[in-house]
Formats: C-alpha cells, sequence, structure tokens
C-alpha cells in the first residue's frame, strides 16, 4: 500500500515522499587495521555500496612501541578521515548502482567499533591525540582493543573485586581482563600521569564516532552504549551503573574522582544518539538530520546480521574470533565463569548478550605461513595455503599424531588469561607443515568447543552455529573440521560484510522507519552450503578434545592435578589406528 508522508527539512520547509519508495540504512564497521561502510536496502537486505578506507598511522593503523610487544594504539585522526571517506564513497557506488537512488533515502546510520578500545578527551571530547602538545605521545592515542600492557592492572582488578565486589566479576566471567576499560585507564595514570590528568574524561570508540556524526561530543551529554558499558567497564543497573567510587578509590583514588566525568546511564543500539549535524551532513552528502544510533561492538552488531535467536551461536572467524549468543531476560540465567560478559540488552532488546571469544584463530595460521611453512608449498603466502588445504583435506581425522594448545596470543575464554602460550605436541622427524597446520586448526576448534560446552553447562543451549569472516567463506576444510568437533551444524552468513550490516539495521531501528526484529528478518540471510558433522570423525575428535581438556587444564589452571605422561603415547596410538 503506497501513500503521501511529509517531514520537516532543513529549515522548515516540507519534504514529501512516497511510503513505497525504497529506505536504506548505513552501517560503519570500524576495525583494527581500517574502516569500511555498508549501504543497504532495508526491504531485503540487498547491498548497494561499501568503501574501505585502511588506517594510514603506524603498521596497518596500529601504533606500536618496539620497547614493548603489548602496546596497540590508534590515531584518532584515522578515525575521522575514515569517517567521510567511507560514507562519501558507498553513497557514490549506490548512485552507480541504482539511478533512483536518492541520499535522502537512508534513514538511519549505525555504528560499530573494536572494544574495549577507549580514548582520552577534553572537556569538548576532543581526543588528546588530536591536540598539538600530544601528537606524539603513544599515551595519549586512542587504546586499541588489543593492547596488553594492563594486564597486571587486570589481575589487580580481579583480586580486589573478587574480594570486595565479587558481584562485578560475576556479570564478566569471574576474571577482568586487560583488553577492558578500567584496566587500561589504571595503567594509563600509573604509566602516563600526565596524560591521564590532562585528560578531562574517556569514551570508548564505539560511543565517540555517532557524537562526532551528531556534532556534540561533550563527554557529560554524549549516549553511552550498554554494549560498551556492560560488556567491558562493569556497568549494570543492578548496582546503579558504573563500579561505586568507594571500591575504584580501593584501587586509585583518581578512578574515583574520574567517575564523576564519565556517565551514569548506557542504552541500547537501537536507540537513537542523535541525528546528523549539518557539518557532517556537508561533508558526506548526506541530508541532516538522518538518525544516527547508539554504537556498540563490531560483534554484538555483527550477530544481528547472522540471525542470532535463543539457541543459536555467531562466531565471526577472523585474526581472532568474538562468539555472541542470546537468552531471554524473563528467563532465569546463571552466571557463568569464563565469558566476557552477560549483559541485558547488548545484541537483542529482551535479551541477555552472552559474549565469548578467542584470541587468536587466524593469526595463528598467518604466523605459521609467514616463519615456519617451507619454500616447498609455494612462493606466497595464499599458495601455501592452498597447497596445505590440498594435503590435510587428505588426511583422516588424527592420523597427524599432532595435538597442539591454541593460546599463541594468551586465552580469552573461558581462562581469561593472556600471559598463556602455544604448545605443539606429537611432531616427530617425520612431521610435514601441513600436518602441523591441521593440528592448529583442530586446536582453535577445540578452544570453540570448549566455550559452548562452557555455556551449556549453566543452561545456555548451542543448537547450531553461524559464522562470518574470511575464514567461513574461503576455506572449506577448516568449515568441515569445525563441524566435526563442535558436533553441530555450521552455517554461514550470506554477508561478507556482517558487522556494517548489522550497524545498518540499527541505524534504521533507531530511526523508527522499521523495527529491529523485522530488519533482521529482511535482511539477515545464510548461505546455500551448510557443514555437518561426520559421525566418524566425531568419534575421533571426542578421544582427542579429552586429550586437548587435559593439557588445557594442566598448563592453563592452578587447580589442576594428575599426569600427563599417556598423552603423548595416546596420540600415536590414535594416529597409527587412523592411518
Amino acid at each position: 500500500m503506497s501513500g503521501v508522508g511529509a517531514c520537516l527539512a532543513p529549515g522548515g520547509s516540507l519534504r514529501f515522499r512516497t511510503m513505497s519508495q525504497s529506505q536504506y540504512a548505513i552501517g560503519l564497521d570500524f576495525g583494527t587495521n581500517s574502516c569500511r561502510s555498508l549501504l543497504v536496502d532495508l526491504s531485503d537486505g540487498s547491498e548497494l555500496g561499501s568503501m574501505v578506507f585502511d588506517y594510514p598511522s603506524g603498521e596497518l593503523g596500529i601504533l606500536t612501541d618496539p620497547k614493548d610487544p603489548n602496546v596497540a594504539r590508534q590515531n584518532p585522526q584515522d578515525y575521522l578521515d575514515g569517517l567521510e571517506a567511507v560514507i562519501k564513497g558507498a553513497l557514490e557506488q549506490a548512485r552507480s548502482e541504482r539511478v533512483d537512488f536518492d541520499a535522502a533515502q537512508v534513514v538511519g546510520i549505525g555504528v560499530d567499533t573494536t572494544g574495549s578500545t577507549p580514548i582520552p578527551v577534553d572537556r569538548e571530547g576532543t581526543p588528546l591525540g588530536l591536540k598539538p602538545e600530544f601528537k606524539d605521545n603513544l599515551a595519549a592515542m586512542v587504546w586499541l582493543w588489543k593492547d596488553h600492557t594492563a594486564h597486571a592492572e587486570a589481575a589487580e582488578i580481579t583480586e580486589k573485586a573478587a574480594a570486595l565486589r565479587p558481584q562485578y566479576l560475576a556479570k564478566c566471567g569471574g576474571i577482568y581482563s586487560s583488553e577492558w576499560w578500567w584496566s587500561k585507564l589504571l595503567h594509563l595514570k600509573r604509566s602516563a600521569p600526565e596524560v591521564f590528568e590532562a585528560a578531562h574524561s574517556f569514551v570508548e570508540h564505539c560511543d565517540y564516532i555517532p557524537a562526532v556524526l551528531a556534532g556534540n561530543t561533550d563527554p557529560a551529554a554524549l549516549k553511552r552504549g550498554v554494549c560498551a558499558a556492560g560488556h567491558k567497564a562493569m556497568y549494570s543497573d543492578t548496582w546503579g551503573g558504573l563500579p561505586d567510587k568507594e571500591f575504584l578509590a580501593e584501587l586509585d583514588p583518581a578512578l574515583a574522582e574520574l567517575r564523576d566525568r564519565l556517565f551514569d546511564e548506557a542504552v541500547p543500539a537501537d536507540r537513537k544518539a542523535g541525528e546528523l549535524c549539518a557539518e557532517w551532513a556537508a561533508k558526506t552528502g548526506l541530508p541532516e538530520g538522518v538518525a544516527i544510533a547508539v554504537g556498540a561492538f563490531d560483534c554484538h552488531m555483527g550477530a544481528v546480521a547472522c540471525g542470532v535467536k535463543e539457541g543459536t551461536l555467531t562466531k565471526i572467524l577472523g585474526t581472532s574470533t568474538c562468539d555472541i549468543t542470546v537468552s531471554p531476560n524473563d528467563k532465569g540465567l546463571a552466571d557463568i565463569p569464563g565469558v566476557c560478559g552477560i549483559v541485558d540488552g547488548s545484541v537483542l532488546p529482551g535479551h541477555f548478550g552472552i559474549e565469548a571469544g578467542q584470541s587468536a584463530v587466524g593469526d595463528i595460521f598467518l604466523w605459521f605461513v609467514n616463519h615456519l611453512v617451507p619454500d616447498s608449498y609455494g612462493a606466497s603466502a595464499g599458495d601455501k595455503f592452498a597447497k596445505m588445504e590440498e594435503a590435510l583435506s587428505a588426511q583422516k581425522s588424527g592420523a597427524s599424531g599432532l595435538l597442539a594448545l591454541d593460546w599463541n596470543n594468551g586465552n580469552r575464554t573461558v581462562l581469561v588469561d593472556v600471559r598463556l602460550t602455544g604448545l605443539l605436541l606429537g611432531q616427530t622427524l617425520h612431521t610435514e607443515a601441513h600436518e602441523i597446520y591441521r593440528a592448529y586448526i583442530e586446536a582453535t576448534a577445540f578452544g570453540a568447543l570448549t566455550i559452548i560446552r562452557r555455556m551449556e553447562e549453566y543452561g545456555v543451549p548451542i543448537e547450531e552455529v553461524v559464522t562470518t569472516g574470511g575464514l567461513a567463506v574461503k576455506n572449506a576444510t577448516l568449515m568441515q573440521i569445525y563441524a566435526d568437533i563442535l558436533g553441530r551444524p555450521l552455517k554461514v552468513a550470506s554477508s561478507d560484510q556482517t558487522c556494517a550490516l548489522g550497524a545498518a539495521l540499527f541505524g534504521a531501528a533507531a530511526s523508527g522507519a522499521i523495527g529491529l526484529s523485522e530488519a533482521q528478518a529482511n535482511c539477515a540471510r545464510v548461505r546455500e552450503t551448510v557443514y555437518r558433522p561426520i559421525a566418524e570423525n566425531q568419534e575421533v575428535y571426542e578421544e582427542l578434545y579429552t586429550l586437548y581438556r587435559t593439557l588445557h587444564d594442566a598448563f592453563g589452571t592452578a587447580a589442576w592435578e594428575g599426569k600427563l605422561d599417556y598423552v603423548m603415547k595416546d596420540l600415536l596410538a590414535i594416529r597409527e589406528r587412523q592411518r
């Protein structure tokens, strides 16, 4: 049914449009090395325009310190330059794709980013890294999610919270991480007090970009998302918001003073953070007044574009992984040790969002191929991966006799310990590179199974897994191994840009033009290929997983007691049987 509606255009004049005309939304996805846009038709998820902007600063967009491998910072100017470029690029492509496309048909903008990625800002909300006096100061830049310099502070927060406020830890898996908000702020205070003192406040990256677009970066006024606040900053309505000042003072009195300059309320991403201001309308080519959704983390918005629902785990398979599922908030839900937070409204309205993940997956494979795979497998990394996949696809499960631990970048879930390292067991003088590659694939799948079993142990059912990311699309052998190990069907999201797509859906929902559930039903799609477990492989992997859990508990927990002398022998027995 069509009709005519009127809306108030900038300057107060009426702008008419037919209700039957197409409506679009733009999702902005700020990743680790680049940002991208996606312009989506809300009726069916058609993707009309997209552009990627590689961050120019540092190494692949990351500012590092050769004296400390734990440092990972970013230049806030890269975000602003990328923001303008990717929106303009998406609009330009959309005009080429559809001759009748009009930017006035864009109803909303959504933003996702990495996290916890806090930005020190001044009274007006200007990042300190943009100010001349701090332009060469690493501590004044954006503290990227993968910055692990605060591991000691994270351990201290865990210890003090366990003694004084155990409820704080219960909602974030029982252990506070060096990747998260308070540990980074505390480490900044101790390592660069001049920067901490110059900062009037701190803003998460996912809250900063919507504020910029809306033209109001005042730290006291901009909208804060419950996704970032709940999963990384110990925010909960249950105890009145952020951690109380008495507890923060136990960590450092400066944190207690800072609390008054942070925020009192955090809201879900289907709410409106503001409307596009005149300055950014002129920069991007969008009309002034477009709705801007409250920001959230990439994987949480990506989960919505993967069709997340109760019983479905969404897994972003990339350099690391992020696992998201939901549970209705009218059901009882126990606290789950080792997950990265249980937060009401962080993914879907009316649901608890549950986050977990692994610190390295694709990164392990890249490290291996770049440093250890011989040139006999090929001249380039791509050639080596292709040759190894071809070789290992002919192998039976367990035939390599190898077993690995997937902790080359620490463990995010369920041990939450960045000071764990990788392990490879079972190699002989006959071991070949493709067998090691398979062992690393299996190890990451075993880590994923550990996460699923922890969730199910605490009453969260996982019936299927929907994957997204480059590995899910490019490596069929890896996907089959994952299906065999996880014992569940694995689906692949249709969109190659699920995080940006999810952000677009939230932008649309914030505008009021369409509900989030309707937008998800219209646009969240999976591909035809489904990877299903093969029974005979499952049986072997159950044996191997038992050995993996022995190594996992022996090297990863203080409470483990037992013997390891049988592990190598069992691996050899499985290898001989499978060969």
